[in-house]
């Protein structure tokens, strides 16, 4: 087993990367290769790469994937259909790309360089001229324009919030356009940058809302090179692309082919790894990371084990009640299952090594709500909403703890005192209401989801002596991702992995909107305006200490108003992959995420 440990330069490099954001620097006096959400960029004008790759790796060999569910097109920027993800990731390209070793940093990608105002009221982008469509076409200001208004008004929803803060769009040069914006934003001038660009000849006679199989041409290092719908997706090395010698693609893109293989259900992705049909496999259970990696691909040498550290946030894992609902709209019956579901049994149960529960959701990271009241501008923030939030908002909120054994008594006792409080009562093994209405609620869950199954089958145990009986679920992959998208679910298992720097996205993750809109990650149904306000603060603040301060304050409000049940997050990537694909020593601070695999991945020994 190849236990991968960091060397003291990834934690090095991670509190630079972290303390860089203490400075605070606006706009430019001139184009930059660069830009930051905070301060200046890490990397110079004249790297050479990014320092987590290897600069000399070998090209050629092929990597596949297991991915569960399927695709019925090729479009991701649309509703309608399902896409394949690696389309975004390897066949279009943006005008700017991120180092994966800062917070949020952006470099040249597409545009050579960026310019913003004073107050990064508007963006101007240079296109590099020698940047090409894989069929040979330059990319153009027209393509960069046409992308952004189709997206933003037939585009999938996340892309419209940041086109309606565009006031305008110019071609100010034959390589070079300006945007100008009608809200204050720090952080649009970076969304933007990370916008996919397309070919708009290709739409020309076409519906760009409609779903379609059509290979779309990008101008990214991968081309599509066959596909079957719902079982497989090939992209091949473009040997023609444009960006090859680019610092910041230098030491990426090393696989001639990347195949992603569809499956049912986890459990298929993991029979077909053992097999020798996959390249990787990232494990999320502990418990078969220690006890079923002895089948003889392992024992030969043939797979690695590799754990990968990451600094990143934990987000927000474990399973989300629906408050649309009206079981779960009293934050009393949310407290009262979080009390009945023994945490500290169940990680023993499930993981044989004892994993860190979330209590916070920006847990492992430096932006995560500190165990005490609130003080300072996180209270100042807060206190004009004091009336809509609860008190345990201010206060030092910790989630309930358990001895550990299987009774968890302590904690059903409080559970049942919270439930009487909300007007429910045990009559004959069940609970009620005053109006005689039994208390039930159903589980929805992803077939093939083992883990989560175990989980809640435990709980549902624990609910017995509560009087509660809920019903499961169990849906393929299809029916899963349309019932959560059109919030058609009680409860559901939840994962919302967060980023260093949270920005626009989180009003899509828990801003009031989502409660009508489908499609939005607000699963559980927030609907508060201290929510919608930190968000705010969060994209506008003009310091390190207004932005730590608003991401902590949301944190306390999210964490202590009860919609998920919290489980474990994994301070590591646990990887088992083939022994003749590899990766660079120096690790990103975000680990094993975007930009990782296969990105900076070869084949070795060929």
């Amino acid at each position: 087993m190849n236990n991968f440990k960091p060397k003291l330069s990834f934690y090095v490099v991670f509190l630079i990367s972290f303390l860089s954001l203490i400075s605070f620097k606006i706009g430019f006096a001139e184009p930059s290769h660069g830009i930051a959400m905070y301060g200046d960029p890490q990397l110079p004008h004249d790297f050479v790469s990014v320092p987590y790759v290897n600069k000399n790796a070998t090209f050629g060999g092929k990597i596949i994937f297991g991915e569960k569910g399927g695709f019925d097109s090729l479009n991701p920027y649309i509703r309608k259909g399902r896409a394949p993800w690696g389309v975004r990731t390897h066949v279009v390209e943006s005008l700017m790309a991120r180092n994966w070793d800062e917070p949020f940093s952006l470099y040249g990608l597409l545009a050579e360089t960026i310019e913003t105002g004073p107050n990064r009221e508007w963006v101007e982008f240079k296109l590099r001229n020698e940047a090409r469509f894989s069929d040979g076409s330059p990319v153009t200001v027209e393509d960069v324009i046409w992308s952004f208004s189709m997206m933003g008004t037939k585009g999938h929803p996340r892309y419209i919030n940041s086109w309606r803060k565009i006031k305008s769009i110019k071609k100010t040069g034959p390589l070079t356009v300006k945007f100008e914006f009608n809200v204050v934003d720090l952080e649009l001038p970076l969304i933007l940058g990370l916008r996919p660009i397309l070919k708009k000849s290709q739409w020309e006679s076409k519906s760009f809302d409609e779903s379609s199989l059509d290979i779309i041409i990008g101008s990214g290092p991968y081309k599509i090179k066959n596909f079957e719908p719902n079982r497989f997706i090939v992209f091949e090395k473009d040997l023609d692309y444009w960006g090859n010698n680019l610092p910041i693609n230098v030491g990426k893109n090393n696989f001639k082919e990347i195949k992603y293989e569809y499956f049912a259900d986890g459990s298929g992705i993991f029979e077909a790894f053992k097999a020798g049909e996959l390249s990787v496999f990232r494990e999320s259970s502990v418990s078969r990371w220690e006890n079923s990696y002895d089948f003889p691909r392992v024992r030969s040498g043939k797979i690695i084990k590799s754990e990968i550290p990451h600094m990143r946030p934990s987000g927000i894992k474990g399973f989300v009640m629906n408050t649309r609902r009206d079981i779960f709209k009293d934050w009393r019956v949310r407290d009262a299952l979080i009390h009945a579901f023994n945490f500290e049994f169940i990680n023993k149960t499930i993981n044989n090594i004892e994993q860190p529960r979330i209590n916070s959701y920006f847990s492992n990271s430096k932006l995560g709500k500190l165990n005490a009241e609130a003080t300072g501008k996180v209270l100042e923030y807060l206190k004009p909403f004091k009336e809509e939030l609860l008190p345990d908002v201010f206060l030092n909120y910790q989630l309930p703890k358990s001895k550990g054994d299987s009774r968890n008594r302590k904690n059903i006792r409080k559970a049942r005192a919270r439930l009487q409080e909300a007007g429910w009562e045990l009559n004959n093994g069940v609970l009620t209401n005053a109006s005689g209405e039994i208390f039930k609620f159903n589980i929805l869950l992803e077939s093939g989801s083992t883990s989560n199954e175990a989980i809640i089958n435990i709980f549902i145990d624990s609910l017995k002596v509560l009087g509660i009986k809920p019903t499961i679920s169990v849906v393929d992959n299809a029916q899963y991702k349309a019932r959560v998208r059109l919030y058609d679910f009680d409860m559901t298992n939840y994962s919302r992995y967060l980023s260093l720097s949270p920005g626009n996205e989180q009003r899509l993750y828990w801003g009031s909107s989502g409660v009508e809109q489908t499609g939005t990650r607000n699963y559980m149904g927030i609907n508060s305006k201290a929510a919608d306000e930190m968000i705010n603060n969060v994209v506008t603040s003009k310091s390190q200490e207004d932005f730590v301060a608003s991401v902590r304050a949301l944190d306390r409000i999210l964490i202590a108003s009860r919609y998920v049940i919290p489980i474990w997050y994994n301070p590591m990537s646990r990887l088992a992959h083939d022994a003749n694909i590899t990766f660079p020593d120096k690790l990103p601070i975000y680990g094993d995420w975007i930009g990782f695999l296969p990105d900076v991945w070869w084949v070795r020994n060929q």
